[in-house]
């Protein structure tokens, strides 16, 4: 399973909105809307590389309100309990 990072750019008065939109997409988990220079951030997950494809550019950057998208493929998930156990074991 893939889990990819999407910052979308919306427009001004559309972030909820788009948010929403994007929340009901599928293969996406989680959606956030943040502070910053980046307006939402939605968690897609996906059992193929080539399913992003459809995921990016085929569904979140055709939402109406989206200005831009950039995405960040995650490469290991770490948690409190996996460091607790591992930190200082690596070379």
């Amino acid at each position: 399973m893939l889990t990819a990072f999407v910052m979308i750019h919306t427009e001004a008065n559309r972030v909820s909105a788009v948010a929403q939109a994007v929340a009901n997409l599928p293969n996406v988990s989680e959606v956030y809307s943040v502070t910053g220079d980046i307006d939402v951030i939605a968690i897609v997950r996906v059992p193929e590389y080539d399913q992003l494809a459809e995921a990016v550019p085929d569904q979140i950057a055709l939402i109406p309100g989206v200005q831009r998208t950039h995405t960040m493929l995650a490469f290991r998930s770490f948690s409190a309990r996996d460091l607790a156990w591992d930190v200082g074991t690596e070379n």
